[in-house]
């Protein structure tokens, strides 16, 4: 079987699974408790925070450990609110765990602004400077698409939000970035910065908020006054040992370099007429959106499942109809139908991606013969 839906989770790493097991098993010890044993797993903690800063590219600042990037991502624009005349913006092309709670703050009477995104599905910048005021209070925008691998370029969008809303806390979801495409937090001017662990090979249920200010975070979860007292609860020290091990060990720049080449391979064997690329060279080599003209998207995947594992776009928001992402860019409820993700990891080999491309082509002319 070959696995083509890695934007949606990685296989752990074989030294994550060996730290996961150390942590759970041989030093288990709370890390809230004040005998020696778990002052020292307190401490290695602390080291796990300093050692994804690093990662990260930042010195300053905290690390807030959750238990994935939904809690993240929902920690940093809950924890931004403020009561007020406050507006928050979001672009239209944003995870579930963000274009949802956008979706529920308008419910709840908050002033909310979606920014458009433009063809190739990055963020409409002349509409997001349009989007922003004095009154603006949270920024939230994706860093890499998790559709189509669209980046943003979240040098440029900090600079705008800084100039056009100096009181406004800018958040980053980070999830398909992190430990996949090159940059530097220190470099981009951001609050808030989220990540999760299963996205580069390391444990589900595990992520991290990075929080530039404490003191512009207030707490959503109540409890003992884990993590500086804004998020509760006891940290899940295998999960975070683990996330932090597969972090370290996964090359970045070489990776990146060995998975642009498989996705330029995929993407010369798949080609036909009725197969429309979505996803652009600009984006993300880890992510390739392709639309399958006359078809359900799900019945191909069902047809390959048993030989080739695809996937339908974020895996969070996979089981509902339509895609709001693909919305956006313009596309049609019917084109929309049609919608088939293809995530690439770089333990990938070129055989393997040329072999899917002509599998997944072959398969779908087939079933579009079957439909006439």
């Amino acid at each position: 079987m070959i696995y083509l839906d890695n934007a949606a989770t990685t296989k752990m790493s074989d030294k994550a699974v060996e730290e996961q097991l150390f942590w759970a098993c041989s030093n288990f010890y709370n890390p809230s408790a004040t005998y020696s044993q778990a002052v020292k797993v307190s401490f290695e903690l602390s080291n796990a925070r300093t050692r994804l800063k690093k990662l990260l590219g930042v010195k300053n600042g905290d690390i807030i450990f959750t238990s994935g990037a939904t809690e993240a991502n929902n920690l940093a624009i809950r924890g931004s609110e403020r009561n007020g005349d406050w507006e928050y913006v979001f672009s239209s092309g944003e995870h579930a765990s963000v274009y949802n709670l956008a979706k529920q703050l308008e419910l709840e009477g908050k002033v909310v602004k979606y920014v458009p995104l433009v063809e190739s599905g990055e963020i409409d910048i002349t509409e997001l400077e349009k989007a922003l005021s004095t009154k603006t209070r949270v920024v939230s925008i994706i860093f890499v698409n998790n559709v189509t691998g669209a980046i943003n370029n979240i040098k440029e969008i900090s600079k705008i939000v800084r100039n056009k809303s100096p009181k406004a806390i800018l958040h980053i979801d980070g999830v398909q970035a992190f430990c996949k495409i090159p940059f530097k937090l220190s470099e981009l001017d951001v609050d808030l910065f989220s990540i999760s662990a299963h996205k580069f090979h390391g444990p589900k249920g595990v992520g991290a908020l990075y929080v530039k200010n404490k003191s512009s975070l207030k707490s959503i979860v109540y409890g003992g006054g884990q993590e500086f007292g804004i998020r509760s609860g006891t940290e899940n020290v295998p999960g975070i040992m683990s996330m932090t091990v597969a972090a370290e060990n996964i090359d970045i720049k070489s990776n990146y370099e060995k998975v642009k080449l498989l996705r330029e391979k995929f993407e010369d064997a798949i080609r036909d007429d009725k197969i429309k690329l979505v996803s652009t060279q600009n984006g993300s080599p880890y992510i390739l959106s392709l639309l399958f003209e006359g078809i359900n998207g799900e019945t191909l995947v069902r047809i390959l499942e048993n030989d080739i594992i695809v996937g339908r776009g974020s895996a969070c928001s996979s089981k509902k109809a339509g895609n709001h992402v693909l919305q956006a860019m313009g596309y049609s409820a019917e084109q929309i139908k049609g919608a088939i993700r293809v995530s690439f990891d770089s333990s990938l080999t070129e055989e393997q991606v040329v072999y899917s491309a002509e599998k997944i082509k072959n398969d779908y002319l087939s079933l579009l013969e079957k439909l006439k």
